[in-house]
């Protein structure tokens, strides 16, 4: 499963057979440490792995010191243009930097961020993406251009001895990234870093990037994801997660299961749902926990007798909660709920 070859990017191992690490993206301003501090918590709460920061000026890249020392998640440092960006970076304690061949310059300016990165003994992230390819390359259909860059950037960054590499080669359309993605897997053996570019809002995004990764990931490519939305970094790291778990991929959460509703549905069923959700999203767990909200009582624990535990509608805001499809208690929905909520946390938690 996945690249042969693996990096660390802190202590998180990324390819050579290792979990699937979920990564995400900062959206404050880097030279703000404590929003950005705020925000990494959050992300390392919600189960992330690792995360990255834009350094788009020297304020950024002067900050960031302040924030590694204090981060729970490595730090990518992601650069555009200026590599003595990537060089103050570096200094700052970044766990990685990311640069695009398509903007960072001459050779002779990447060699300066290798020598760099080779003393601190971290690795570099190659990072192509379908809106800023060389100029030299786009002439060529998309996914042949977005391998092609690759391509020559490791041979720039081998060139140079240095090997600790990871990829990521991002368009914004789904078939393009697999076919891209795929090339590029039977041509090298580093770590790749899956992801679609610009996938869109919350809805769309999770869709289209859960297409991509999905197809990619069952044929046993990509060593970490990002889930790329224009949202809070947050629903990226849960619908990662989700992802991940749907293909057996990742362990641990809960999953909340529910019926779609049709006439004999008693009570909201899709409310409670997404209640119970907001309210599990970062709860930890050795194993995934299934619960199910189902929306009548006589149907609902069958159909969801797979599930560890849930609540099925009675009607008159009356519910029922039931263990492995038995019943054990019975009464007002939001009792039933808190029952539910107490249960998962008394028996599942992460210590036990």
């Amino acid at each position: 499963m996945g690249s042969p070859k693996s990096v660390k990017i802190g202590t998180v191992t990324i390819g050579g057979g290792a979990p699937i690490a979920i990564q995400t993206m900062c959206s404050t301003k880097t030279a703000d440490v404590a929003a950005t501090l705020a925000q990494i918590k959050a992300q390392a709460k919600a189960g992330c792995h690792v995360t990255r920061v834009a350094i788009p000026n020297k304020e950024a890249a002067l900050a960031l010191s302040a924030i590694t020392k204090e981060s729970p998640l490595p730090i990518v440092a992601d650069i555009h243009f200026d590599y003595r960006l990537a060089l103050m970076s570096i200094d700052g304690g970044a766990a990685e930097v990311r640069i695009n061949p398509g903007n960072i310059g001459a050779k002779e300016r990447v060699a300066e961020v290798v020598k760099a990165a080779k003393a601190a003994d971290i690795p570099i992230r190659i990072g192509v993406n379908s809106g800023s390819l060389p100029q030299n390359l786009r002439h060529l259909p998309l996914s042949e251009g977005l391998v092609q860059a690759a391509l020559d950037e490791i041979k720039v960054l081998e060139d140079l001895d240095f090997s600790a590499i990871k990829i990521s080669i991002k368009a914004t359309d789904v078939l393009t990234t697999v076919k891209a993605y795929r090339k590029l897997h039977t041509l090298c053996d580093y770590p790749l870093h899956l992801g679609l570019t610009e996938s869109g809002t919350l809805l769309n995004g999770a869709i289209r990037s859960s297409a991509a990764l999905a197809i990619l990931l069952s044929e046993g490519i990509g060593d970490t994801i990002r889930v790329s939305l224009a949202s809070d970094p947050i629903k990226e790291v849960l619908v990662a997660k989700e992802l991940l778990r749907s293909l057996d991929l990742y362990q641990g959460g809960v999953v909340v299961h529910a019926c779609p509703t049709c006439a004999r549905c008693h009570g909201s069923v899709w409310q409670m749902a997404e209640k119970l959700e907001e309210r599990l999203a970062t709860f930890k767990s050795k194993r995934t926990i299934n619960l199910a909200v189902m929306g009548c009582e006589v149907n609902g624990p069958g159909e969801a007798a797979l599930a560890d535990m849930g609540m099925a509608m009675k009607g008159n805001k009356e519910a029922i909660l039931f263990v492995k499809g038995e019943m054990v208690a019975s009464g007002p929905e939001e009792e039933i709920f808190n029952k539910l909520i107490e249960k998962v946390e008394n028996y599942y938690a992460e210590k036990m």
